[in-house]
């Protein structure tokens, strides 16, 4: 029983691998801090809920020290913010149920080249357009 359900799981670790995502990025003029802020103040704009906050640049910057790398490609203070619109999520996964597997969505926020850059993903099949369309506002809004 455990190995076909590992075996599950690295077929659709595969799989997933198999349908990456593009990025989609818009440079900000100002800090990584100040861009997290202003994409928090965007989600809770759009009457959303952050769910969860990772901080990716803390976490690369303390593996990197660990394995003897050196700094944090994504800069220090590098941020995912993770959240979903139930009405969003309703619309795309009524369209195809297997957008679930994209839930919930996530901006971020990175130092890259000595470029502040707010992102996401971006969703290729046309019955994510709704989540494509969310995450852009917000993000326009955060850059603006």
């Amino acid at each position: 029983m455990i190995r076909h359900l590992l075996t599950a799981g690295a077929i659709t670790l595969t799989a997933a691998a198999a349908t990456a995502q593009e990025a989609a990025t818009v440079p900000f003029d100002g800090e990584v801090e100040d861009a997290a802020f202003a994409v928090e103040t965007a989600i809770v704009n759009q009457g959303l809920v952050i769910d969860f906050t990772s901080h990716v640049g803390e976490m690369m910057a303390r593996t990197g020290a660990d394995l003897g790398l050196g700094p944090s490609p994504v800069g220090d203070d590098a941020q995912v913010f993770v959240f979903c619109s139930a009405t969003v999520s309703r619309e795309v996964m009524e369209a195809d149920p297997m957008n679930v597997s994209h839930c919930p969505y996530g901006i971020f926020v990175a130092r890259i080249d000595g470029e502040t850059l707010v992102g996401r993903r971006v969703y290729a099949d046309p019955s994510m357009a709704p989540v494509n369309a969310l995450l852009e506002g917000i993000i326009a809004e955060a850059v603006e």
